[in-house]
């Protein structure tokens, strides 16, 4: 996993660029493309009408003495045959033949330029020096002696093009951040399954470790009982029946904590709801604590000022909330601890605040602490033991409570540890 995660990272980065570099190819030579098929049109355009316009000069005719006669096309001006409105129509109807629709204007001019001859309302003089206005078509027969030339200016001619560019590179945007963000999440996903799996290793070893002690112990007691000197002697019979029975304690406590994991997953656990005192319940945490912090020749404080001490939860798990936060603050401590519970009434609210000044956690340690099997570095700290469950199982249960977890710390200074639950009324 360690070699296979960089080389999946590499290879998905490399093809990725790829597919933004082939993009962005793409987009610049469709953007020439149109360009080139979008002045292919404009041309296609100015020669219709081009080629309308000399043709109706050739074929016109006009009355003379009661019959038509024709006219030496040479000698007609386009102003005898068109009406500005119909010369308009005409460059419309072909733009709109090869589906062209940018707004314009138009002039006929004589040959020298300096006179317009035909115009739409719009056109200015200032356009014949405009990019935006195509090169002279003429409109008058190759034999002609009158020369007549049509110019046409377009407003925002890259309008359509922009347009369908906009839309292209929106759609290869939208497409790059849908792998840009599968990529992340596979990335992310491949850390958070390498991640789980060395969770998984780890609560392997330490399940086989609080297990293998007690078995182990159990084993040898086991053998001394069947030694005949043991078996005459009540004293020790006592004495190793009861080792075996404390070791079997201790596992079904430890598969009972797995078993309770599950359940709260699963959302199969149900609390039998009372009227507790918070209080007394830290009190009696208190007396069965306050033995092991003396062991470790530390101090366990109590400030409880909490006016309204009383809440509606599961006794059981609410005491199991309090053991498990106060075992955890001597367990990651190092010699002589200080600990110290504080309550507190705020609004309709207790806090019960656990305070320690044990070798703290780092941020990244504090991200993950209530994550099931998650178990801080202790550094130099060897005899810490559990299967990272405590801190998860208490934040399920304050949680089933509708309560509230905060968590402070400071690597090498300690911790703290927050919980709030909605008070009921003092009867």
């Amino acid at each position: 996993m360690k070699k296979t995660l960089p080389l999946i990272v590499v290879l998905i980065t490399i093809s990725l660029l790829g597919i933004i570099y082939i993009q962005i190819n793409w987009i610049d030579k469709t953007n020439k493309v149109q360009q080139e098929d979008y002045r292919r049109k404009i041309l296609k355009v100015l020669a219709v009408v081009s080629e309308t316009i000399i043709k109706q000069k050739e074929n016109y005719l006009v009355r003379v003495n009661g019959g038509f006669t024709s006219i030496i096309p040479s000698a007609i001006s386009v102003k005898k045959i068109y009406t500005n409105y119909e010369i308009k129509n005409l460059i419309k109807t072909e733009l709109k033949n090869e589906n062209v629709k940018n707004d314009f204007e138009y002039c006929i001019v004589g040959e020298f330029f300096n006179n317009f001859i035909l115009n739409s309302s719009g056109f200015k003089k200032e356009y014949f020096e405009n990019s935006n206005t195509t090169d002279p078509i003429p409109v008058s027969p190759d034999n002609s002696t009158m020369k007549e030339y049509l110019f046409i200016y377009f407003d925002k001619p890259e309008q359509g093009i922009t347009q369908k560019l906009i839309i292209l590179i929106i759609s290869s945007l939208l497409f790059t951040t849908v792998i840009i963000s599968a990529f992340v999440l596979t990335v992310s996903t491949l850390l958070k399954q390498k991640k789980i799996s060395e969770i998984k290793n780890d609560f392997i070893a330490n399940m086989t470790h609080e297990f293998k002690t007690p078995l182990a112990t159990i084993s040898l007691a086991t053998d001394a009982l069947r030694n005949d000197k043991v078996k005459n002697d009540p004293e020790k019979m006592d004495y190793y029946t009861e080792i075996i029975k404390e070791e079997n304690k201790r596992m079904n406590a430890q598969v009972e904590t797995i078993l309770q994991s599950a359940q709260l997953e699963k959302q199969e656990l149900k609390l039998t709801l009372k009227r507790i005192n918070v209080h007394e319940v830290i009190n009696n945490v208190y007396d069965n604590t306050n033995l092991q912090i003396e062991e470790k020749h530390g101090i366990l404080k109590t400030q409880l000022n909490a006016h309204n001490p009383f809440i509606q939860a599961d006794e059981v798990h609410f005491s199991n909330i309090i053991f498990n936060l106060l075992d955890n603050a001597i367990k990651y401590s190092n010699e002589n601890p200080e600990i110290k519970i504080e309550t507190e009434n705020f609004n309709n609210t207790i806090s019960i605040k656990f305070t320690d000044n044990g070798i703290g956690m780092s941020k990244d340690t504090l991200n993950n602490i209530f994550e099931k099997f998650y178990r801080a570095h202790t550094g130099n700290l060897h005899n810490v033991k559990g299967f990272g469950l405590g801190l998860t199982y208490v934040k399920q249960i304050v949680d089933a409570h509708h309560g509230k977890i905060k968590v402070q710390s400071t690597l090498g200074k300690g911790s703290s540890f927050t919980i709030s639950f909605h008070v009921i009324e003092i009867i």
